[in-house]
């Protein structure tokens, strides 16, 4: 078998936490000739049930998991000691009576250490998967923090947005959701994110020639997307585990392997300045990938409609941006 790589997953014994951290043990996402080192990171008043998933870790006798690491959160450093993923799953989640503008100020702390953290320890080659909301901000401070990790090993999670586009097209198209490529998620993950229906296809063919209800397209969809994660909420009276664990799994396995002709990987990345975003934010994008570095899908041409979508979730991020600014070194 190879050496073993260290993955670190912030929140391991929360609910996302604990629907990732049985699947990165078992070999689904980096292979099953691929040896993972857990790092486990709590907040000390959550250690006791941290210990509990560990138990549960041994009890499932995963070849592929060469070994668990446990540490609170006061260690951020030990927690990323040598790390060559970290999976920050942990962050305070948005209560109610708390505007977006609240849940900013309340997590961008948290990432500051994080990113000094993992500048401080991580492996050199260490890359981040942001997954605790305002994911994209939360991205943007982490990375401020850690200016010796090259910006292109940063990631928020847009994936999960992907996903459920992508069932919601399938859906009304009646076709399997594997029949749907292309999808991508433009901006922040919040509910001004734009669901790219025009550059989607559907067994090859694009959505606007399978689905003709431009009227549910440009409404209905778009708005669904967007506001899946309050409906899950109301509906199972707590926020979505198992499908953000999912597209957290998803992202770290379309980032290692080769994207499909004709698809894309929908994926908040630091912006270049493609697409007239702003030089330095965490936008959400199409990437494509060849298993070992990845790249923005260039060249799309927007319509107006998609313009004004875009515009929008570009403004929002620029204003969660500026409510960080003491935060960004």
């Amino acid at each position: 078998m190879k050496a073993p790589i260290r993955v670190a997953v912030t929140g391991a014994a929360g609910q996302i936490g604990y629907a990732t951290v049985f699947r990165l043990a078992s070999g689904e996402v980096f292979g099953p000739d691929q040896p993972v080192i857990l790092h486990l990171v709590e907040l000390p008043q959550a250690m006791g049930a941290l210990d509990g998933v560990h138990m549960e870790l041994d009890d499932c006798a995963f070849p592929t998991l060469a070994g668990v690491v446990k540490e609170s959160s006061d260690n951020l450093e030990k927690a990323f000691a040598d790390c060559n993923w970290v999976l920050c799953v942990g962050s305070v989640p948005r209560k109610a009576g708390m505007e977006r503008g609240d849940l900013v100020r309340v997590n961008g702390p948290i990432f500051t250490s994080t990113g000094k953290a993992i500048d401080s320890a991580a492996a050199k080659d260490v890359r981040v998967v942001v997954v605790g909301n305002p994911c994209n901000t939360n991205c943007l401070i982490a990375m401020e923090n850690a200016p010796s990790v090259p910006r292109d090993r940063w990631f928020a999670m847009t994936r999960l947005d992907q996903n459920r586009a992508a069932s919601q097209l399938a859906q009304k198209a009646g076709r399997p959701v594997g029949s749907v490529k292309n999808v991508a998620i433009w901006g922040n993950h919040s509910a001004t994110q734009y669901p790219d229906f025009y550059q989607a296809r559907i067994d090859g063919k694009p959505v606007t020639d399978v689905i003709s209800d431009q009227a549910w397209l440009q409404g209905e969809f778009i708005e669904t997307v967007q506001k899946r994660g309050a409906a899950v909420i109301k509906a199972r009276g707590a926020s979505s585990a198992a499908s953000a664990a999912n597209a957290a799994l998803d992202t770290v396995k379309s980032l290692i392997r080769p994207t499909d002709m004709g698809d894309c990987v929908s994926v908040a990345v630091c912006s270049d300045g493609s697409y007239g975003v702003d030089d330095g934010l965490v936008f959400g994008y199409p990437l494509v990938s060849d298993g070992t570095n990845w790249k923005i899908d260039q060249g799309i041409e927007h319509n107006d409609f998609a313009k004004q979508k875009i515009a929008a979730t570009l403004q929002e991020l620029r204003d969660e941006r500026d409510a960080v600014k003491d935060l960004l070194p």
